[in-house]
């Protein structure tokens, strides 16, 4: 099967090329994001092979449809940015990689946590400068602190792990209980009690209505007084002016995100030549109690070697005609046949 692979940088290629190969497919790489505007780049493509920055709204997947595309396979777990309706509707396939490496995401949010506590990327830049002075630098031990954590699945629960081993309290909500974070002493609250009782707070739910904005201006209000904001799930997940304010007036000690709600066109770019026109952005990184990535918490030859793999194995799935076990729910046509 020949497919359309976008957003694509020579990581991308050095681990899928040759799994797509091995299998029998045709992959032709694309340096652009899939938008309104590059979508003709994959006209005559069976398949397309996007990820979380490409555009996959309802006129994105009309020309796709157009264009003989009937499937798409997201090299991510999040699919907040297709329109599952529109791809039923249209009769295309949407297979995704649900779980890739929980240890990669988990590890890097607490390694933001142990970054900020103990201003390490500012110790650092002292240092190249000549100056060793510790004033400014004082942190606290996570031993014995409350860490809650929103979203308990998969990466949630080796985050629980992690800080299990540190001697943390550990609060937990979601919308299910994991029995195995439970066995290592998290308790399910709700997040009212989550938000006045947690000095570190980190985020491992997907992006859904509920979840939106789950850290607002009043989530924040609520919140113990200097606590820290881990943020490695999706950017839309907290409101980044009121979380700007919070920064301002003290009430929010720390932030550390890897997701920006505005990301597309600004993340997985080299930005450094230009002048940045985010002003929310521009405007948190100013602040030097707060560090941003830029969406790289997954980025470990582990997760970019089993996302290949599950790739590979979704359009492989696809294109024999077998059960994908990876396919998203669309919403078909009335009468259920695919146009």
């Amino acid at each position: 099967m020949r497919v359309a692979i976008f957003s694509t940088h020579a990581y991308d290629r050095q681990f899928l090329e040759p799994a797509l190969t091995a299998a029998g497919h045709e992959p032709v790489f694309f340096a652009p994001r899939l938008t309104i505007e590059t979508v003709p780049l994959a006209a005559g493509f069976p398949a397309v092979c996007a990820f979380v920055s490409d555009t996959l709204d309802r006129g994105v997947l009309e020309v796709l449809s157009r264009g003989g595309t009937r499937l798409i396979a997201l090299r991510s777990a999040g699919f907040n940015n297709v329109d599952l309706r529109a791809a039923g509707e249209l009769g295309l396939t949407v297979v995704r990689v649900p779980a890739y490496s929980p240890h990669a995401v988990a590890e890097y949010a607490v390694g933001l946590m142990l970054t900020l506590n103990r201003k390490i990327h500012r110790a650092t830049a002292r240092v190249r400068e000549g100056n060793f002075s510790l004033d400014g630098l004082l942190g606290f031990d996570f031993f014995g602190r409350t860490v809650g954590i929103v979203g308990t699945g998969q990466i949630g629960e080796v985050v629980v792990r992690i800080m299990h081993g540190f001697g943390c309290r550990l609060l937990a909500y979601d919308v299910r209980t994991n029995p195995a974070c439970e066995q290592l002493g998290a308790r399910y609250v709700t997040l009212e009690e989550m938000y006045v009782e947690s000095d570190v707070i980190t985020l491992h739910c997907p992006l859904t209505p509920q979840t939106q904005h789950l850290i607002n201006y009043a989530a924040l209000e609520r919140m113990k007084p200097g606590a820290m904001l881990i943020n490695t799930s999706r950017g839309a997940v907290i409101d980044t002016p009121a979380v700007v304010d919070a920064l301002k007036s003290g009430q929010l000690g720390a932030l550390g995100i890897d997701v920006y709600e505005e990301e597309e066109g600004v993340f997985f770019e080299d930005l450094s030549d230009r002048v940045l026109q985010d002003d929310v952005l521009a405007r948190l990184m100013t602040f030097p109690n707060v560090i941003v990535t830029g969406h790289q918490a997954f980025f470990t030859r582990d997760a970019l070697a089993r996302i290949a793999a599950t790739t590979t194995e979704n359009i492989s799935d696809v294109a024999a005609g077998r059960s994908c076990a990876n396919a998203l729910p669309t919403a078909r046509p009335a009468g259920g046949a695919p146009r």
